[in-house]
């Protein structure tokens, strides 16, 4: 037995003044963050819902909850734990604002931090439960055959209530996080957005899909790499089916149809984070002759998210956001997001967006290109309504190109003759949506001998070459305009011309907009909105609210690097910007090696 080496007498001391040395957040800080929670206008539209059990008198209040919540975010860059959220409230602020705030004194050691500490777990769970979506408790395993009844049991109208909620709330945090770029977003013609998912985490192990219990976080589900995202062993939407019966003898079969899914194509247990993000879309990031950004064109910041299990619901979620973004007055522009969201059901996404008054532009898979639909003898090719007579090597065009059929030069020369044969509109769309197009000859865009007043316009124009038909020209052809509905071809419409080097920059200046503010969320030094162990909390109305108290640090991150990078009234900027690859000239882009096979 060893015994312990003798110690200087004044180790106590010491130790206790290494302990001291606790770090108060600046006044200033404070006074700021304060600002923030007040002009956000949160804390009344928690009192609207947030009614706290009568008793004994609660020590805390719903506005120092927030604010705590909000120095925490600024305290760890971008990460909320209940624990640092006590110690900041209690411990770090100074006397008078803790006495501003109504926050009481708790005495500096363990028993009086666990009572803090209890106070705010308390009500940060009373907030969250006010607001929660689900009725399946988080936190235990819950057997399946519970969880089924508890959903079924569930009043399906107080939880739409509560994801009403919900949704307020993270558009109250995430609108008071881009509160210094409101007057320059409001000077805008249109607000241009991507929409997409990406996967994040939840601090839950997951369970076996069909398998008896569920995760600790009931709400979140599996993420596949390939396809739709969604869990491959779980095809219905609600992943809380009945597990299968237990094989009597022998080894279990898969059932026909079905194949076999690797557990290596689960990528990850948590949701998935649909994030709108707003980006200038006429105009492009690059910088400026010194290196410096363009005061102009402002950042990219994210304006309205939503979580949901992985694969599931996007049109829901996508449109759930946007209709909320334009009831907030941003004015519809161009709007950009994955083949998850075109892929829907045009009643679920495609009509809903174009009623709102988006403009959307999108890419399409393999199995979707060339013809698409028709209307009255109009065609709808890869998007956009075209002469039934145009030529078929203008129609097969992209087909072609996948299938190195052509070259790249041949597929831009034909994807730009496709112009001449453009159904062009005669006046903007009714309230319904429904739009007078005319065909390309009455339009001035072509000739055609089924109108031979086209004729003789110049060999500028191409000459259409309709086929003959014993029931006579289509009706496109024969009348000057036709009607087409926004049912027609809505799945696939879009508004710019696939290919064309306008749509190339505004569909690619979203898209990479909003997966690089992806990439910039996901950082493990900043917010890292992927990763677990930066939201400790488990179920979807929790997990939910940490994200968007990250997602809005997120924000003002990237704003104020923005306006630190700006080289105004002369002076030079306070940081230099990041170096970026040189972008490729516009009109380069092929689908080749792009398009996916999926069909």
């Amino acid at each position: 037995m060893t015994t312990p080496r003798s110690l200087p007498s004044d180790r106590h001391e010491r130790l206790l003044a290494m302990r001291a040395e606790r770090r108060l957040i600046d006044d200033a800080d404070v006074e700021a963050a304060v600002e923030e929670v007040d002009h956000s206008q949160l804390v009344p539209l928690l009192e609207e819902f947030v009614h706290l059990p009568r008793g004994r008198h609660r020590t805390l209040r719903l506005r120092s909850l927030l604010v705590g919540l909000h120095l925490c975010a600024q305290d760890t860059v971008g990460k909320i734990v209940l624990e640092r959220v006590t110690d900041i409230l209690y411990f770090r602020l100074s006397p008078h604002l803790r006495a501003r705030l109504g926050i009481p004194e708790y005495e500096d050691h363990d028993r009086g931090f666990e009572a803090a500490y209890a106070v705010v777990r308390r009500l940060f769970h009373a907030m969250k439960d006010a607001m929660n979506p689900s009725p399946l408790p988080p936190n235990g395993h819950l057997a399946r055959e519970k969880a089924n009844a508890l959903t079924a049991a569930a009043d399906v109208d107080d939880l739409a209530e509560q994801e009403r909620r919900l949704a307020l709330f993270t558009e109250f945090v995430l609108d008071a996080s881009v509160r210094p770029l409101h007057d320059l977003l409001a000077e805008l013609a249109e607000v241009s957005l991507g929409v997409d998912a990406t996967p994040v985490r939840t601090f839950s192990r997951g369970r076996r899909t069909n398998g008896p219990e569920l995760a600790t976080d009931p709400d979140a589900g599996w993420y596949a790499r390939e396809g739709d995202h969604k869990d491959p062993d779980a095809p219905v939407s609600d992943s809380m089916r009945p597990p299968p019966p237990t094989a009597t003898k022998g080894k279990a079969k898969t059932s026909p149809g079905k194949k076999k899914t690797s557990l290596k194509k689960k990528y990850l247990f948590g949701y998935d984070a649909h994030l709108v993000v707003t980006r200038d879309a006429e105009h492009d990031a690059v910088l400026l002759d010194d290196g410096t950004p363009n005061p102009d064109v402002l950042p990219v910041v994210v304006l309205g998210m939503a979580l949901d299990k992985p694969g599931q619901r996007p049109a829901y979620n996508g449109v759930k956001i946007l209709d909320r973004l334009r009831e907030r007055g941003y004015r519809p522009g161009y709007l950009a997001g994955d083949r998850a969201y075109n892929n829907s059901e045009p009643d679920e996404w495609q009509l809903p967006v174009r009623t709102m008054g988006y403009k959307p532009i999108y890419d399409y898979r393999v199995n979707q290109l060339g013809k698409q639909a028709s209307a009255d003898g109009a065609i709808l090719v890869e998007g956009r309504w075209y002469c039934p007579s145009m030529p078929e090597p203008l129609i097969t065009a992209t087909i072609d190109l996948y299938t190195e059929r052509i070259d790249q030069e041949t597929w831009i020369r034909l994807i730009a003759a496709r112009r001449g044969y453009r159904v062009m509109p005669k006046e903007n769309a009714d309230a319904d949506g429904h739009q007078r197009m005319m065909c390309p000859a009455e339009a001035g865009k072509a000739q055609c001998p089924i109108k031979p007043h086209t004729l003789g316009r110049g060999i500028h124009l191409p000459l259409v070459d309709p086929e003959p038909s014993p029931a006579g020209p289509l009706k496109v052809c024969r009348q000057r305009t036709i009607t087409v509905s926004p049912e027609a071809g809505a799945k696939h419409w879009q508004c710019l011309d696939y290919g064309s080097p306008k749509w190339q920059k505004i569909y690619f200046r979203l898209r990479n907009s909003v997966e690089g503010y992806n990439g910039y969320a996901k950082n493990p030094l900043a917010e890292s909105i992927e990763a677990a162990g930066s939201r400790r909390i488990r179920g979807i109305a929790a997990q939910t609210i940490l994200l968007a108290f990250q997602l809005a640090h997120a924000n003002r991150r990237k704003i104020q690097k923005w306006l630190e990078t700006l080289a105004l009234g002369g002076e030079r900027p306070r940081r230099r910007t990041h170096h970026r690859q040189k972008r490729k000239a516009t009109g380069t882009w092929t689908p080749t090696g792009h398009l996916s096979r999926v069909g």
